[in-house]
């Protein structure tokens, strides 16, 4: 199966009116008009979004509140992939869920519980994404889950003075970048790399996109969509190969833990508690999507100020390089929006979250990004996700998009993430595989 996203071209002037409109506080795209029959009524989101993240993602949805007298209130849950089944197989389901795996979405789905989206949703996606980020959110030809944000996977955040203070450049290949850890180790004494995985019911997750980065630069494209879909196993060589890879860093008591401590505190880091250490140059590298935006705004660097994202600033990113250069082949995540209620309260407030006008909202509050080709990417907190932004929006970028999102929960939000745990803590590799495997078993 290929999980290939083809962007399509969007013309300009539909980019230049969008900004203004968001931040003037229209929702006309939405349809979001007041009714008398919904003024009082409270919609309850829920979802793994938390701290400053979730105060951004509320405050979206102050305009909508007064056009239409729809209070939202949005629950962020550290543990919410451990527990919204739980929910909502319990009869405690939200109104509307924000989803962060297909895999997840999908076994909601099977619970029975989740609506199909509505017409006016379906119409917004079709306008504003590619067609496979509605496949995505469709099981078994019925569309449930409208993307919400994206992110781009296997950004590698570093220091440009720092870089220039060691006299060394951005990678271009896997090789270097060994090349460049090494490097870093000799001029400084000290561990490169700094490294988190843990999150809660969720924690392991930050070590499934190393090795999805692995899979995707050392084996290429169709070996990782038949990983994705079960036809390569955990326990073929291709995937050893790139824990192997990993390994090389994560696994190198001289490379990690940088501010932290040894290898098993890896596990015991929370996985946004590195863009700290990176911006008060303590670690000088570490692997992350784009989103770690949103932590670097809430950390300080040396002075105390809050670090600038930019070429020339504080921290900056690159994209984990392929084996050869140039390669042209990312990996992406993101979030999908699904119901468990039909009413109309909740229908208005899906409709909105669909549109461009509330990607701009959420972009322009800083540390996101959207795959809505009609969104403004100049509307973004940092030149690198507006880079990003753009990338996404870009006919001819291909992505793939996560791996363990889209494999079945037992597993992607399952054996993998505890499997990576285990990994960091000493288990050997061909335990670990084998584990990871027996989670298509459950």
């Amino acid at each position: 199966m290929s999980f290939t996203v083809h962007r399509r071209l969007i013309a300009p002037l539909a980019l230049l009116g969008v900004a203004s409109l968001a931040l003037s506080g229209c929702v006309e795209g939405g349809n979001t008009g007041g009714s008398d029959s919904l003024v009082g009524q409270t919609v309850q989101i829920a979802g793994g979004i938390t701290g400053g993240e979730a105060t951004a993602l509320q405050a979206t949805f102050d305009k909508f509140t007064a056009d239409t007298g729809i209070k939202v209130v949005y629950t962020g849950d550290k543990g919410f992939e451990g527990n919204i089944v739980t929910k909502v197989t319990g009869g405690s389901a939200p109104d509307i869920a924000i989803v962060p795996q297909p895999g997840l979405l999908k076994t909601l789905v099977d619970t029975g519980e989740v609506k199909p989206a509505p017409d006016a949703v379906s119409a917004n996606v079709d306008a504003n994404w590619s067609p496979d980020w509605k496949q995505y959110g469709t099981f078994d030809g019925v569309f449930y889950a409208a993307p919400m944000l994206a992110n781009i996977k296997g950004y590698v955040w570093y220091s440009p003075a720092a870089f220039k203070e060691w006299g060394v450049t951005v990678p271009t290949t896997w090789q270097e970048t060994l090349d460049l850890t090494k490097t870093i180790q000799e001029k400084t004494g000290s561990a490169p790399w700094c490294a988190g995985f843990a999150s809660g019911d969720a924690s392991g997750w930050p070590g499934t996109d190393w090795i999805e980065d692995l899979v995707l630069r050392q084996s290429g494209a169709a070996v990782y969509d038949q990983w994705v879909a079960g036809d390569v196993k955990f326990t073929d060589p291709q995937i050893k190969d790139a824990f192997d890879a990993v390994g090389q860093i994560l696994q190198n008591p001289d490379y990690v833990n940088a501010g932290f401590g040894d290898i098993k505190s890896i596990n015991s880091t929370a996985f946004g508690d590195v863009a700290a250490k990176v911006a008060d140059g303590t670690c000088p590298l570490t692997h992350q999507a784009s989103f770690l935006s949103a932590n670097f705004l809430e950390a300080k660097t040396a002075s105390g100020a809050t670090p600038t994202v930019g070429p020339d600033g504080d921290v900056y990113g690159f994209v984990l390089p392929g084996i050869k250069a140039n390669a042209a082949t990312i990996e992406v995540g993101g979030e999908f929006v699904t119901a468990f209620s039909d009413s109309a309260a909740t229908q208005k407030v899906l409709e909105f979250m669909s549109t461009p006008e509330w990607a701009d909202l959420r972009v322009s509050q800083g540390g996101s990004i959207s795959a809505n080709l009609n969104a403004d990417p100049t509307l973004a907190s940092s030149p690198l996700l507006t880079d990003a932004m753009k990338l996404l929006q870009d006919p001819n970028t291909t992505v793939r998009f996560d791996a363990s999102d889209l494999m079945p929960s037992t597993v992607g939000a399952g054996s993998f993430w505890k499997g990576m745990v285990n990994w960091i803590d000493g288990r050997d590799t061909d335990t670990v595989l084998s584990d990871i495997q027996a989670g298509y078993d459950n």
